[in-house]
């Protein structure tokens, strides 16, 4: 069995940022292959992160957002403290599985995806978080991602806690983005009445129809005037709900959509991640 100094220990520590006795077990069961001693720490640390998943909530996390070639892809990684959030490697994991569900066609699965190569270290993606588990001893998960083609606007807060894309049809995307960022306030529902569950216009009609029927100032109203003060009632409800509705955060004497009427925007959808909701 070949000797495993102090030195080599040392070595193999700094790159992979390990405790010395994983280390030096490690190389000692690879008899000194460090190639193969990184491997079977990435093995025995994927045993002991499926292990930990079970007991342990992930419930902090970033979401990131990357650019490639007229396409954006976006995920959500989540972990399981503030700290390890704003840790620089991990906000690079996050970063790097962006750029590459940016980079292809939509992957099947979380699976596929992390199989991919990464685009800031040697080896896969997976392989990545798994030798950043082994430093931490936090359990990561990919809880969601998507990615959208085409002309697009998108805002990411300061936090990574909440990020918007803007599909547009028509328009110029650095505009957009001032609607992203409404969105990001105001976090309406849909776009606009199509976008809505029709069974919650539908109780918020029933609610509003009880109580203009048990205000006892409407009880000699025709008909047709209780109708419109219902019609009111529910195009305010809405007006909060849908997008195009909403007074303008910037420009608050239009609506949405008037401000991009005005603008030349054409928006086709919008998408509103708010971290560990959906």
């Amino acid at each position: 069995m070949a000797e495993i100094t102090a030195a080599a220990v040392k070595a193999f520590r700094e790159k992979t940022g390990l405790p010395m006795m994983d280390c030096k077990r490690a190389l000692t069961e690879a008899e000194g292959d460090e190639a193969l001693a990184m491997e079977i720490l990435r093995k025995k640390g994927l045993a002991k992160m499926s292990e930990k998943s079970a007991e342990r909530s992930t419930e902090e996390g970033v979401i990131a957002i990357a650019r490639q070639d007229g396409s954006i892809g976006m995920v959500e990684l989540l972990c399981e403290s503030a700290p390890v959030a704003s840790n620089p490697d991990f906000l690079q994991l996050a970063d790097d599985i962006a750029a590459v569900v940016a980079a292809n066609p939509l992957f099947d699965s979380v699976e596929t995806l992390m199989a991919q190569k990464s685009p800031s270290r040697e080896g896969t993606l997976q392989s990545q978080l798994e030798e950043l588990f082994n430093r931490i001893r936090e359990v990561f998960r990919v809880n969601r991602y998507v990615k959208v083609d085409g002309k697009a606007s998108q805002y990411l807060h300061h936090d990574r806690k909440s990020a918007v894309l803007l599909l547009l049809e028509e328009g110029c995307e650095e505009v957009g983005r001032d609607i992203c960022m409404h969105i990001a306030a105001m976090r309406p529902e849909g776009l606009d009445k199509d976008d809505i569950d029709p069974a919650i216009i539908e109780n918020e009609r029933r609610i509003q129809t009880e109580l203009m029927e048990a205000d006892p100032a409407n009880a000699k109203k025709p008909e047709n005037i209780k109708q419109k003060i219902l019609d009111g009632k529910m195009g305010a409800f809405l007006a909060q709900k849908c997008l195009l509705s909403q007074p303008f955060v910037k420009e608050a004497e239009l609506t949405v959509g008037q401000f991009a009427e005005k603008s030349g925007l054409k928006i086709q959808k919008f998408i509103h991640w708010m971290l560990g909701k959906k």
